[in-house]
């Protein structure tokens, strides 16, 4: 349709603009013919007329006359030119239509054209020479001659306009018949472009309904097979419902399953870690107990020695108590969380483990840049920094030089930070990776089980939300000289909103 369009606007806008060039190619020339008739007339007939009568003198009869003649032969050149311009031809789409449709009206025969033409050339020519001749006698005084001769003038000029008529009355005939051609050719492409547009137009008709029918045959095979598929579908899910419901229930018989090996393997884990804890505790007691029966035995017990000792006795014993608390309830979902300072946490436990770090001679520095707040749980942090303080005294046993332990408690992006260094000579690089893992360990079973600090890393990531390593460092642990050694790092939030994932 929009082909259709587009051809039929540039055929018609071609058959108008030819039937303009070739309107103006016919009137055109006709004027000039016309404007030749009336000079002849009324420069070269009528001078002459009043030369006869004396109306006029030959002097301005010379000059009318010769003014006529140029007038003439400008007007009939430019009408040569006209009928031969190739601009006044017909395009090459006019043309090509009226092949295609055999449309031809040409009446008259450009031969007589050509005849005519060259007939009023010849007389233009014979009559220009009589009228000079005529003038040249007229001002010699030859009347009788000039009469004679102006006589054959008139009857050239009646015989040249009667040429001109009948050039006039073929370049007339000629554009009647291209206007006939023009007409012709215009109807026939308007009935071929209306027969087109009405064809496209049933085409596009069918076509649609085609369409529509092709797509609701379509939409039904698909509605089909979307139905088959739901019913598939429908089918795999009933028997997919059931298998998970089977699959439920043997998950629920296995989790019950694992749920009592967890309960035993908590219960073993909690008694390993309350041995492990209770180990210190009972070690300091026994040395509070030898150091009665010394100083009995050396005549210097005092009544204050008896009452510190005592404290210190009862302050382990309240620890060990507070041990299986903590790891009652290490293991219960209900715990409750408090704000505490670091500096006192970490103070305590250097407290229950002061007996051990006195019987080894190890020189314990707690540094602190920030008394720092967090949010957790008070007890196990303290269990941590004990299980971290035991492997460094036992790292520490076999070195012969001093023993030094530095705690350093500090802030760093927004969390509390415990470095604990220790110049032991820190671990081996191949076990490093291994040390958090559960029931690893290096040392005797009757000195360890393996699962202090992979608790430690439990209570600190799980419990407390943060993040615990360890690695090997050289630190300034007396203020002097680098020594080599183990440093363990833990990160805790200070952000009270953070809560551990229990």
């Amino acid at each position: 349709m929009v082909s259709i369009i587009i051809l039929s606007q540039i055929s018609i806008y071609t058959l108008k603009n030819d039937f303009d060039i070739l309107f103006e190619k016919r009137t055109k020339p006709i004027i000039k013919l016309e404007k030749i008739k009336d000079t002849y007339k009324i420069n070269i007939y009528d001078t002459l007329y009043d030369i006869q009568k004396n109306n006029i003198t030959i002097k301005q009869s010379k000059e009318i006359i010769f003014l006529g003649q140029q007038l003439i032969n400008k007007n009939w050149n430019s009408y040569l030119k006209t009928s031969k311009d190739a601009n006044f031809e017909k395009s090459y789409v006019t043309r090509k239509i009226n092949e295609l449709f055999g449309v031809t009206y040409h009446s008259t025969s450009q031969i007589l054209q050509e005849s005519i033409i060259s007939n009023i050339d010849n007389k233009i020519l014979e009559l220009h020479r009589k009228i000079q001749r005529a003038v040249k006698l007229l001002e010699d005084g030859k009347v009788e001659e000039t009469s004679s001769l102006i006589n054959e003038i008139y009857f050239e000029i009646n015989s040249i306009n009667i040429y001109i008529t009948n050039l006039s009355n073929y370049d007339l005939n000629l554009a009647i018949s291209e206007r006939r051609e023009t007409l012709k050719t215009f109807s026939t492409l308007t009935t071929i472009l209306n027969i087109s547009i009405v064809f496209v137009f049933l085409f596009s008709i069918i076509l649609s309904i085609l369409l529509i029918n092709n797509f609701r045959k379509l939409h039904f095979r698909l509605e089909d097979a979307v139905d088959e598929k739901t019913k598939e579908l429908q089918e795999l899910n009933d028997y997919l419902e059931i298998k998970i419901q089977k699959e439920v229930a043997n998950s629920r018989k296995k989790d019950l399953i694992m749920f009592q090996q967890s309960k035993l393997a908590s219960l073993g884990e909690m008694l390993g870690n309350i041995a492990h804890q209770w180990r210190q505790p009972l070690g300091s007691l026994m040395m509070i107990i030898q150091s009665f029966q010394t100083k009995m035995e050396l005549g210097k017990l005092s009544f204050e020695f008896v009452e510190q000792k005592t404290n210190d006795a009862i302050l382990l014993a309240e620890n060990m108590s507070n041990t299986l608390e903590d790891f009652q309830n290490f293991f219960s979902p209900n715990k409750d969380k408090s704000n505490f300072g670091v500096k006192d946490c970490v103070k305590h436990s250097i407290e229950l483990s002061k007996y051990i770090l006195e019987k080894e001679s190890i020189n314990l520095r707690l540094i602190v840049e920030k008394d720092l707040q967090i949010y957790g749980f008070y007890n196990e942090l303290s269990h941590v920094i004990l299980n971290i303080i035991s492997n460094s005294k036992d790292a520490l046993k076999n070195k012969e030089k001093e023993r030094f332990i530095k705690i350093v408690i500090k802030e760093h992006n927004n969390n509390a930070r415990i470095n604990i260094y220790d110049n032991g000579g820190g671990i081996d690089e191949t076990i490093l990776p291994q040390i958090f893992e559960p029931y690893y360990t290096t040392k005797y079973k009757s000195a360890g089980t393996g699962i202090g600090l992979y608790m430690s890393k439990q209570i600190i990531e799980r419990h407390m939300n943060g993040n615990i390593k360890c690695k090997n460092v050289f630190n300034k642990i007396d203020g002097y000289n680098l020594e080599h050694g183990a440093l363990f790092i833990i990160d805790i939030p200070l952000d009270k909103n953070i809560e551990g994932i229990d």
